[in-house]
């Protein structure tokens, strides 16, 4: 069987908050640690029918892209609920709510 490895670093100040993010992965094009500002990592749990989060960001990560990046992992997930399950009503509606939030985040600049 083949395997693949995805690894994070966080590097953490006095009070345990996330400094600088490294990432790694056996399928990344380029070797080696890459840094990030933030991760949002899901994860199934089948037992207990529920979903468990790791949401981290670096503390000199700015708002704004802050922003762009929770619209761009909705994004991802109509794109995603789309392809696992065909579904696209819950497709369409969670890429109407990313258009919403899209002008709301222009609107407040």
């Amino acid at each position: 069987m083949r395997k693949s490895e995805i690894k994070f670093v966080v590097e953490l100040d006095k009070e345990n908050i996330p400094e600088k993010i490294m990432w790694d992965a056996d399928e990344k094009e380029q070797s080696g640690l890459s840094e990030t500002k933030s991760i949002s990592l899901s994860l199934w749990d089948h037992e207990n029918k529920n979903t468990m989060r790791i949401d981290l960001w670096s503390k000199d990560m700015p708002m704004d892209e802050m922003k762009h990046f929770y619209i761009d992992c909705l994004g991802g997930l109509a794109q995603s609920v789309l392809n696992a399950t065909g579904d696209e009503y819950m497709n369409k509606e969670i890429s109407a709510l990313c258009d919403r939030l899209v002008e709301h985040v222009k609107n407040e600049g």
